[in-house]
């Protein structure tokens, strides 16, 4: 009340301004990374809305910005394909690129070998797309035993593209390497250590003669 003691003010101290906050006033933006996915224009469109559920329930997806990274992905293809068919068949650009293009959709299966043109680009739909994906061929080569359990699988380190584990069920398998999709050598779907359940089972009726051998056969 009557003290003359001064006051203390608490200052709050501010935090450094990071100048890559500021890429979209004019300077200079320093992101290794781009856009992976487009929202659509009109999110309340029936039908694009059907279309988008019967994918996601067909593959198994996690969410529709999976949908939309293919669509998205499908899109800067066509581009690619429509600005190259405006070139002169004779340009060096449309040689060139148009080759390496056509090249790289034949290694990923979206193209035959006897569709080397960019027409067929254009020709592209989301379906060959998701077809490609490890999750889908998991469950078509018969390692799972629905569309979901094989995302499970993947997501858990079973699966092995050739002799590297791959967790990404959106992974796109190329065309050489499908024979070579298995179950991880460390899974124990691959020979592997037994898993947390059945190793459990096993140290309960290890004792019990055959009881333990059931268990581990139920598991």
């Amino acid at each position: 009340f009557g003290s003359s003691a001064p006051r203390i003010q608490h200052t709050r101290r501010r935090r450094p301004r990071n100048p890559l906050r500021f890429a979209a006033m004019g300077k200079k933006s320093y992101q290794n990374y781009g856009k992976s996915f487009r929202k659509p224009k009109r999110p309340f469109e029936k039908e694009r809305l059907d279309s988008e559920m019967k994918i996601i329930g067909e593959y198994g997806l996690k969410n529709k910005r999976e949908v939309w990274r293919v669509n998205f992905a499908l899109a800067k293809i066509r581009t690619a394909a429509r600005t190259l068919l405006t070139l002169d068949e004779k340009s060096e650009q449309r040689m060139f690129q148009g080759d390496a293009l056509l090249r790289r959709m034949i290694r990923l299966g979206l193209l035959l070998e006897s569709e080397k043109k960019l027409d067929y680009v254009l020709g592209l739909t989301t379906a060959k797309i998701m077809e490609r994906r490890l999750q889908t061929k998991v469950f078509k080569l018969g390692l799972a035993r629905s569309i979901h359990h094989a995302r499970t699988l993947i997501r858990q380190r079973h699966i092995r593209v050739g002799k590297q584990i791959c967790d990404i069920p959106s992974f796109l398998v190329r065309l050489d390497s499908e024979k070579h999709i298995d179950f991880a050598l460390t899974s124990p779907f691959g020979g592997g250590r037994p898993g947390r359940v059945r190793r459990k089972k096993a140290a309960s009726g290890g004792g019990k003669g055959d009881g333990g051998a059931a268990a581990d056969d139920e598991d």
